[in-house]
């Protein structure tokens, strides 16, 4: 797993995954401890189209012992990195954690 990405929202949808990738991506449940869930409104027109709202959650770091996101963690290639950074681009930045099982991934917060 070159890439992994954690995923709690939009990128764990099938219809996104196939708009973005062409493919159903392999998943691993997985936890962020740390971080709560709340909500950004996007404005980028391919990012909508994909995800079929505007309004998509959002990773916020807490720092809480307590708070912890459900997700799992996406094994994409280079390519599929590319593209996921290019779907969040407008909205979201890309930064590494570590997950609760130890796993270090890729997470996009906002902007």
């Amino acid at each position: 797993m070159p890439n992994p990405i954690f995923s709690f929202g939009t990128l764990q949808l099938e219809q996104v995954q196939q708009s973005l990738f062409g493919r159903s991506v392999p998943t691993t449940p997985d936890t962020l401890r740390g971080f709560a869930i709340g909500e950004t409104r996007i404005t980028d027109p391919e990012a909508i189209a994909a995800s079929g709202t505007d309004l998509h959650p959002a990773l916020i770091e807490t720092g809480g012992a307590d708070d912890v996101v459900p997700g799992a963690i996406l094994a994409v290639t280079d390519e599929e990195l590319a593209v996921a950074d290019h779907y969040e681009r407008v909205s979201f930045r890309r930064i590494p954690v570590v997950l609760a099982s130890g796993t270090e991934a890729w997470a996009y917060l906002p902007k």
